[in-house]
């Protein structure tokens, strides 16, 4: 404890560091103050059947991410999740398109295009999601809309400013999290995604502990035994962000003038995980399709022969669902893994700077053993990741609340255990680098970026 209390005096006592933290406050101040603004022409008193659709079910994670802004009918109703799918487009499109390729090695200028781009793109995806969120909010809470024309439907007028303000709070919000990217801590699309999970901790907390009150529900102990659980869970995904499995590089001894180099022993640290999240959100995004489908698809009177047929895959805790998403995670990871972790690259900068693996010949013999070494370790890595991807529909088979479990895993777990990680070890490095003691006693705070 006092250490805990001396850390973060030196942390006070840092002007830029005080600085970055006050600023990235301030901005999750604005963002949290507009998932409560109601998007012009419509009744908040009138959301009921809303908010009870949002829930559970995909929603109800849509609405998690979000913060609460999805059922309140909020300027930021949509939250990051647009912005997020056209990332993910960008990424894919750096694998098949020269061009995308071009400029992921052009450095700071191609990055720069290729956010561009994103933003951009990021438009686009909203204009196919703000009319399925308008559409759907009509069907569930059509008396919440009171811009409406003579017959009851909604005014052309109340159509175009909310599409003009959904888009644009999508916009506003990646321009704050930009900002905390520029002037904060951390990862600011990241950190928002964080705070908009953890806002509906306490709700999702309470509703559990009312609910275990009960006659049926299994009383205090039940409830301490969930808490208990939740721990485990959120150490064994801090394991999965951290591990990693070392290479050991033996470099030879070279003589430059009158001093010796190389001749030690190094260790390349290869993260069981080196994904991260991204295989959950790559396959999320997709798992995401049906309900905007579903937004134009199903008509007024009453379910389609289409939401009939993938009520199955938006059903996130029946089976298909869930082995749809757990087989996708696993591929994936794979997949962003290749992309993330180049072997020849690694196995060329070792010969480069005069090391070898010892028994291992350099070159080709090198990277096929470094490509094996991350085939084996992110098998393993990839079950773990998918079975904490569904361990919420799990966790509801065992009585605990729908959005209550959903704390137990899945995206929002990971994001929240990453970002945290993440944002620490930022504020460590500039503990240190300024020649304080770290925020551990017994070592450096790793990231999902490593040490």
């Amino acid at each position: 404890m006092r250490r805990f209390i001396e850390s973060i005096k030196n942390i006070w006592s840092i002007e830029e560091l005080r600085k970055r933290i006050i600023y990235t406050l301030g901005i999750i101040l604005i963002y949290r103050l507009g998932s409560y603004v109601v998007i012009p022409g419509v009744d908040p008193t009138a959301l009921t059947a809303l908010k009870s659709q949002s829930s559970e079910g995909l929603l109800g994670l849509l609405n998690m991410f979000s913060g609460g802004a999805f059922a309140n009918a909020s300027i930021f109703a949509l939250g990051v999740m647009p912005y997020i799918t056209a990332s993910i487009i960008v990424q894919l499109l750096g694998m098949a398109l020269p061009y995308f390729q071009k400029l992921q090695k052009e450095g700071e200028s191609g990055r720069k295009k290729m956010n561009q781009i994103t933003r951009y793109l990021t438009i686009i995806v909203c204009v196919f999601q703000a009319p399925a969120y308008i559409t759907n909010m009509r069907m569930q809470a059509a008396d919440a809309i009171v811009l409406n024309n003579a017959n009851g439907s909604p005014s052309m007028l109340f159509w175009i400013s909310a599409l003009v303000i959904l888009i644009s709070g999508t916009l506003f919000i990646m321009w704050l999290g930009e900002r905390i990217t520029e002037k904060g801590i951390g990862n600011g699309i990241s950190m928002i995604i964080m705070i908009g999970i953890i806002a509906r901790l306490p709700f999702a907390l309470f509703a559990e502990f009312a609910s275990r009150m009960e006659q049926q529900g299994g009383g205090l102990v039940f409830f301490i035994l969930e808490i208990a659980v939740l721990i485990i869970v959120i150490l064994l995904c801090i394991l999965l962000v951290q591990g990693t499995r070392r290479i050991p590089v033996q470099y030879a001894k070279r003589v430059v003038g009158n001093k010796q180099y190389g001749g030690v022993r190094q260790y390349i640290p290869i993260k069981v995980n080196a994904a991260g999240v991204m295989p959950i959100i790559f396959a999320q995004a997709i798992m995401f399709l049906p309900l905007t489908i579903v937004g134009f698809a199903v008509p007024e009177g009453g379910a389609s022969w289409l939401y009939s047929a993938i009520n199955s895959l938006v059903n996130v805790n029946g089976f298909t669902h869930n082995l749809i998403f757990f087989l996708m995670i696993v591929v994936f990871t794979y997949f962003y893994t290749a992309i993330t972790i180049n072997p020849q690259q690694m196995a060329d900068d070792i010969k480069k700077n005069g090391g070898f693996i010892p028994g291992i010949k350099p070159g080709k013999k090198t990277a096929e053993y470094i490509d094996t070494i991350i085939s084996r370790i992110t098998l393993p890595g990839s079950f773990f990741l998918g079975i904490v991807a569904i361990l919420p529909a799990i966790i509801t088979m065992a009585g605990v609340t729908s959005e209550f479990s959903r704390f137990y895993g899945g995206t929002s777990l990971l994001i929240m255990v990453g970002v945290f990680l993440d944002t620490l070890s930022q504020i460590e490095s500039q503990l240190l680098m300024r020649h304080y003691d770290g925020l551990l006693k017994e070592g450096r705070i790793k990231g999902r970026s490593g040490s």
